[in-house]
């Protein structure tokens, strides 16, 4: 019968690969996560922006690219709708982002993740 001298070697390479295959998902799956709500919140106050009643969808546009921009980066800010729509029978301002899924990195899908931000539109009635 052979000892089992070495074994241990062996048992830490393997448990340890598969260790740091888990960490790396959990902190792709967390940057993935980060991207998708910092969009989301830009969307959302961008919308909030534009529902003003003395603003323009272009104010909106403008400052949700503006926060995009300074969160994460000019590369995810490119593809902003802002139009005026009825959400729930109430009139409002909806802002829809298209950006990239961070998938390896912040490199992704192009396109990938879409998020709207609503906020209910002012009148001077």
């Amino acid at each position: 019968m052979r000892g089992d001298e070495g074994s241990a070697v062996a048992e830490f390479s393997l448990v340890a690969g598969l260790l740091t295959l888990l960490t790396m998902s959990v902190i792709q799956l967390s940057l993935g996560l980060l991207v998708r709500n910092t969009v989301l919140d830009a969307a959302a106050e961008g919308a909030r922006t534009a529902a003003l009643a003395d603003t323009s969808l272009s104010d909106g546009i403008a400052h949700t690219r503006q926060l995009i921009t300074t969160a994460i980066g000019s590369d995810y800010a490119r593809h902003i709708d802002v139009s005026y729509q009825n959400w729930n029978g109430q009139p409002c301002t909806v802002v829809t982002v298209t950006t990239t899924l961070p998938i390896i990195g912040l490199i992704g899908i192009e396109q990938g993740l879409e998020v709207s931000g609503h906020a209910a539109r002012e009148t001077l009635d």
